[in-house]
């Protein structure tokens, strides 16, 4: 039994599963770490063969279209970049690319009744490398330049498109990269152009646009930006095959035959353009779709012609109805006809009501104005409107005029301001700044509308940088005229080229305040009325108009604004409305507007001529210094200061201070801060002013020029000898000294003396002696009174600028004249004085420099100061009889410093023959800050104070005849000038 069981579970065993395990992996270096199993290996072939394919090739199918202008390649590229765009075409010079689309709007009907054509030019700052620096690091509201390069695009490519043609057309450029060489405004131009050809937007293009400068009387074609700085022309040209579409012109006075040269130079290589552009277009070009025109049938024109013409002529044959009137007739005879068409329900002729009524009243102008030769206001073809002309509107502005040419007025206002004030350019091409602007301003009252006010228009930019462009020629240099200059123009009344009037009323405007103009800039416009043969679309009749008004801008065809001076031509802008016009025709409009605009600036020399002294009016003040590098940075710490204390306005810019202020007397304040605060180049024979900071045996250390030291040498504090310095000067003083040289440790030498007038010879004083009735005397320096005294008190002055200025104490010589009894009485009462000791050592022989030349702009007046500080006086006689004062009475040095110029000799006078009222002859013997020190002609000596706003120019030696008006507390004559 139990050998049976045993065989039984021998044989359970062998039937038993083994479970295979796999093999541990092999140490060995570089081999796989893990085997797959088999079911492992099935699902990675598996995985692999559902594993996505390796993406292919894109191929960007691109068109090139390359040609050449004035030996510079240009091209033409599409369908590699914004391939979803309606059109896109990439032009390139050089380095420089620019992208320009276009998009068209989707739906079918037109939404308004005119083109919404809508042109966005963009430069981006990463187009030359350059993160913006605003705060936010990126680009903000489009510029004055952007919208400007926008209106070239926009101007020449608008007339092109199919009349009735509503629907809402978008362009959009933007500069990919740029060298910096070229504008990229005209390649711009181009690229919208090509992008148009290449769209299904019904268009009758292409055009071609090109930049024509003239350097030493040599023209070039798409000169660079650095060539366009030396160019005085500066002419964009846009045209089609045969016609002319756009002129923009700035140029300094080029004659009208030049320009003519000019023109046809630029339409020939300008057509070079547009064979490539076809040629694009026929490779890459989209089939045109056929778009909904808004046209009003010929039976409704017909209904509405029959019941408007009639009394349309009647208001125009009128020429005693204004602008409003006008207007106000014409609109009651647009409401008849719309009520007549509502009585017969005529919805079709209701819908371009508006539209047929203006071309109604078109056709009876132009048909007037050709056939019978009469205007709207009755004027000739070459009539200028009655003109006004009026400077110096508003005194208290630093420039303005008034001009009005017909019902146009506009008034300008000029402001001037620091180099600081400049625009900033964020361009990536030309200066970075600007300092000449004309602010164009068109309220809604100048037309008697409603509007709201809102930010940059395009409108408004376009007709201020025409005029600034006009008046640029005759600006003056930087460098003779470093303000910058803001011209606003107001339009107060409209009535037809307010943009020509902001020429005329800033030019006058800038010689109003000072600006040295050459001559002043006119400008006028000119419009063209045409009649078009039918049959072959070409002018068979046409009238040129000077002075347009601003219907037959409206109803005409042409706007040509044309400003300069009697020499040349400074600014062009022409504007169309038809597919173009002949460049014949254009070039026969120069000469009526050059008749035209010298007669306006007949009549403008009638009200100013020159410009008026800068410093006559109320413009500012503009001084500039130079420093280094340390001492700017000492003066940007001091700015703030300089600027709280003064008034005056400091910037910094390149290593030049310019300093801007109200008036003069402020100039001068800040110059004085500005030069003691951080000093200037030290010059021989300039007088700074310094403090004393130190005293020695030899003489006093002075701190200058913003803290720099020199040397106040003891032999030249004086033209006497002087035994102690601290007799003459103590620490803390304030003194005008001149730098007179270096010595050899390199101190810088100043000199006292120097700044004083020269004494006169003793020979020459003792040649005077008293005459022989006569008694001399002199007062013993201890009598004198103190400076407390009442009668002492000096009575404050004022400058001929308004600021009052406290005299010095040294006004009234402390000299009183009396008998030889009452001095030898004195005498005996003091007792006697012993003699002072002169220094045996005589003075350094010093030569002033017999011319000096003054480096500032502006010069600091130099006003007196006062001090409080006293020394001991030693007073000397002629015959070396000696006062010295005592010890414990001590004099100001002011007083001191008269006493020495009144006691060279003595006084010969009569005591008491002086009275109130004589008129004598007297010589100006010292010229003091405040008033004159005269002597008579016997030798005494009195004295005539400055009147305020009064005569201050003299001379010493000159002969003056005087009255004696008073005399002062101390017995000295005071005299008044007799005229």
């Amino acid at each position: 039994m139990s050998m049976a069981v045993a065989s039984t579970l021998r044989s359970l065993a062998r039937r038993r599963p083994r479970l295979r395990l796999p093999a541990a992996p092999l140490a060995v270096p570089g081999a796989r770490a893990a085997f797959l199993s088999g079911a492992a290996e099935e699902a990675a072939a598996d995985a692999a063969a559902s594993a996505p394919p390796a993406p292919g090739r894109k191929v960007l199918e691109s068109f090139r279209e390359e040609f050449e202008i004035g030996g510079r390649a240009i091209a033409f590229e599409t369908g590699k970049i914004a391939r979803f765009a309606n059109g896109s075409v990439v032009i390139s010079m050089e380095d420089t690319h620019v992208l320009s689309t276009v998009a068209a709007a989707k739906s079918s009907e037109p939404v308004r009744d005119f083109l919404p054509l809508t042109v966005d030019y963009q430069e981006k700052q990463y187009a030359q490398g350059i993160i913006p620096t605003t705060y936010m690091r990126r680009e903000g509201a489009p510029k004055e330049r952007e919208l400007l390069c926008g209106r070239i695009i926009d101007r020449p490519i608008r007339p092109l498109f199919p009349r009735g043609f509503y629907h809402e057309v978008q362009i959009t450029v933007n500069v990919l990269s740029s060298d910096g060489k070229q504008d990229p405004d005209v390649m711009a131009a181009n690229a919208s152009s090509a992008a148009l050809m290449l769209s299904d937007i019904p268009w009758n293009g292409p055009i071609g646009v090109i930049r024509v400068g003239r350097i030493d009387g040599n023209f070039i074609l798409n000169p660079t930006v650095d060539e366009l700085g030396l160019s005085d022309l500066n002419l964009v040209y846009a045209c089609s095959r045969d016609k002319t579409l756009m002129i923009d012109v700035q140029a300094r006075e080029i004659t009208e035959r030049d320009l003519q040269a000019g023109m046809k130079l630029a339409h020939s290589e300008a057509i070079k353009c547009i064979d490539p552009q076809i040629r694009l277009a026929k490779r890459a070009g989209k089939e045109k779709k056929e778009y909904k025109i808004s046209l009003i049938s010929d039976t409704s024109y017909e209904k509405i012609r029959t019941l408007s013409e009639a009394p349309i002529q009647e208001v125009f044959t009128d020429s005693s109805y204004g602008k409003f009137e006008r207007g106000e007739a014409l609109e009651k005879i647009t409401q008849s006809v719309k009520a007549k068409l509502e009585e017969e329900n005529d919805e079709d002729s209701l819908k371009f009501l508006s539209k047929a009524v203006d071309t109604v009243r078109k056709q009876v102008i132009r048909k007037r104005i050709i056939e019978e030769g009469l205007r709207v206001d009755g004027r000739q073809f070459d009539e200028v409107r009655p003109l006004y002309c009026e400077s110096n509107t508003y005194p208290v502005l630093h420039g303005s005029a008034l001009f009005s040419r017909g019902d146009t007025q506009v008034l300008c206002t000029v402001t001037l301001g620091a180099p600081g004030d400049a625009q900033r350019l964020d361009s990536i091409v030309g200066p970075p700044t600007k300092r000449f602007m004309l602010h164009y301003s068109f309220p809604p009252f100048s037309i008697n509308e409603v509007a709201k006010r809102g930010g940059l228009n395009r409108r408004e930019v376009g007709h201020g940088t025409l005029a600034e462009k006009a008046l640029l020629a005759v600006l003056p240099p930087e460098n003779d005229f470093p303000y910058t200059v803001r011209i606003n123009s107001e339009v107060m009344a409209s009535d037809g080229s307010t943009s020509m009037a902001s020429v005329c009323g800033g030019s006058m405007a800038l010689m109003d305040a000072g600006i040295p103009v050459r001559e002043h800039v006119a400008g006028v416009s000119v419009g063209l009325v045409s009649q078009v043969d039918p049959t072959t679309g070409d002018i068979s009749n046409y009238r040129i108009l000077t002075d347009i008004l601003g219907l037959e801008d409206h109803l005409g065809d042409m706007d040509f604004k044309i400003a300069g001076t009697r020499k040349g031509i400074t600014a062009i802008q022409l504007d169309i409305k038809p597919a173009g016009i002949p460049l014949d025709i254009i070039c026969e409009s120069l000469e009526p507007a050059r008749k035209a605009r010298n007669q306006i600036l007949d009549c403008m020399d009638q009200e100013i001529s020159t410009a008026r002294a800068i410093n006559d009016g109320s413009a500012p003040r503009l001084a500039t210094l130079s420093f280094s590098s340390d001492a700017l940075r000492k003066l940007l710490f001091h700015r703030k200061k300089i600027e709280q204390e003064t008034g005056a306005r400091v910037s910094v810019s390149d290593g030049t201070v310019t300093i801007v202020a109200k008036t003069q007397p402020i100039m001068d304040k800040a110059i004085e801060k500005v030069e003691f605060l951080v000093g200037r180049e030290i010059e021989v024979g300039r007088t700074y002013k310094g403090i004393v900071s130190s005293i020695k045996e030899y003489g006093a250390f002075v701190e200058f020029n913003g803290g720099q030291q020199g040397l106040l040498h003891i032999s030249e504090l004086s033209h006497e000898p002087v035994a102690k310095i601290s007799d003459v000067v103590t620490v803390g003083q304030v003194l005008s000294l001149m730098c007179i040289g270096q010595d050899v440790r390199g101190n810088i030498k100043l000199s006292l003396k120097a700044t004083l007038p020269q004494p006169r010879k003793k020979k020459d004083l003792e040649s005077k002696g008293p005459l022989p009735s006569q008694e001399v005397g002199w007062a013993a320096v201890e009598n004198m009174p103190s400076l407390g005294a009442a009668d002492a008190e000096p009575s404050s002055s004022k400058h001929e600028d308004g600021t009052t200025v406290e005299p010095p104490a040294f006004s009234t010589p402390s000299v009183i004249i009396r008998s030889a009894a009452d001095c030898d009485a004195q005498d005996a009462a003091t007792g006697p004085k012993k003699r002072a000791k002169v220094a045996k050592s005589s003075p350094r022989p010093y030569k002033a420099p017999h011319e000096r030349q003054e480096v500032r702009t502006a010069t600091a007046k130099k006003t007196p100061v006062a001090t409080k500080k006293t020394k001991k006086v030693k007073i000397e006689e002629p015959e070396s009889n000696s006062l010295e004062t005592s010890g414990s009475e001590e004099v100001p040095e002011h007083i001191a410093s008269n006493t020495e110029d009144l006691k060279q000799s003595p006084v010969n006078f009569r005591s008491g023959s002086m009275k109130l009222g004589d008129v004598v002859t007297a010589k100006v013997y010292q010229i003091r800050a405040f008033g004159l020190v005269l002597e008579l002609s016997d030798g005494a000596r009195g004295m005539h104070k400055f009147e305020v706003n009064g005569r201050k120019e003299f001379e010493v030696g000159q002969e003056l005849l005087v009255k004696c008006s008073s005399f002062n507390a101390k017995g000295i004559p005071v005299f008044s000038l007799v005229d």
